[in-house]
């Protein structure tokens, strides 16, 4: 089936030419109650986890609770050439949202529902603004999981950690991000509702807008749903090895060995003598 169709049409936009001083009165008029233009909204805005700030603040901060939401913000920053910067938990290290002067900052942290959990196809459908550690602590009651493992999971959002294609200490044995995430629903910046993907495993037709998506940071269009590819809990107690080598070129052919002989461990971390000197500092001897 090809869910690549737009399913909503934008609406007609605003004329390009609207002089930018109108574009906050428009998104109050259009969004009664989202539109946040304090002081403490617009500088929490200019900055986030990577440690870049931006050099002014952003004109308004737009809290989205519906995918209609998101596409009247989009619609309104696309007729008036205004900037538009989406933005999740904020825990990204790459800058992507940071917004500055003249700038829209579209939040999706209060789209976070789970909409779907089907045990049977081991898939979630949720929105954006979920947390991954609370997505998980809901999917244990079923037996399941998702499996992306980035250091921030108990703080990030899936529909950022899509948007950046987050990875993690897991990643080795379970993949990125891209490989846990089976169809999207997608803003275009025009304000068109796209659906993108599928919800089964073989859906092998069309061309993967998925993959396309998955990564773009917010460049291609505004992630507003995902369906999740989904594994059952891991059972039993994790178990670590330790091994302590002459070199870091040592470890590196031990962990090659490793994985050559057929094994894939959930996790191998591979850390040089200034790391663990590090570490010992910081956490003691044990």
């Amino acid at each position: 089936m090809d869910f690549s169709a737009p399913l909503a049409p934008a609406a007609p936009a605003p004329a390009a030419d609207a002089p930018p001083a109108d574009v906050v009165a428009r998104l109050q008029e259009e969004l009664p109650g989202r539109v946040d233009v304090s002081v403490a909204a617009l500088e929490a805005a200019r900055a986030d986890r990577s440690g870049h700030r931006s050099p002014a603040a952003p004109r308004a901060v737009v809290r989205a609770r519906t995918v209609e939401d998101v596409q009247a913000a989009c619609r309104i920053a696309h007729g008036t050439r205004t900037p538009l910067v989406t933005r999740g938990a904020g825990t990204g290290l790459a800058g992507g949202a940071v917004a500055g002067a003249g700038e829209i900052v579209l939040d999706m942290t209060a789209m976070d529902r789970i909409l779907e959990v089907s045990p049977a196809d081991r898939v979630a459908v949720v929105e954006p603004g979920i947390l991954n550690g609370a997505l998980n602590a809901a999917l244990a009651e079923h037996g399941l999981w998702w499996a992306p493992d980035p250091a921030s999971k108990d703080i990030s959002t899936v529909g950022g950690n899509i948007a950046m294609n987050a990875g993690g200490l897991l990643c080795a044995k379970y993949g990125v991000t891209r490989e846990a995430v089976l169809g999207l629903d997608v803003v275009l910046a025009d304000g068109t509702l796209l659906r993108l993907g599928h919800r089964t495993v073989k859906g092998v037709t069309g061309y993967d807008l998925v993959a396309l998506m998955i990564g773009s940071e917010g460049t291609l269009g505004v992630i507003v749903g995902a369906t999740l590819a989904l594994r059952p809990a891991v059972r039993g107690v994790p178990v670590t090895l330790g091994g302590f080598f002459p070199d870091v070129v040592a470890g590196a052919a031990a962990a090659e060995a490793i994985t050559g002989a057929g094994h894939v461990p959930a996790l191998m971390e591979l850390m040089d003598e200034a790391t663990l000197a590090a570490v010992r500092a910081h956490a003691g001897p044990e």
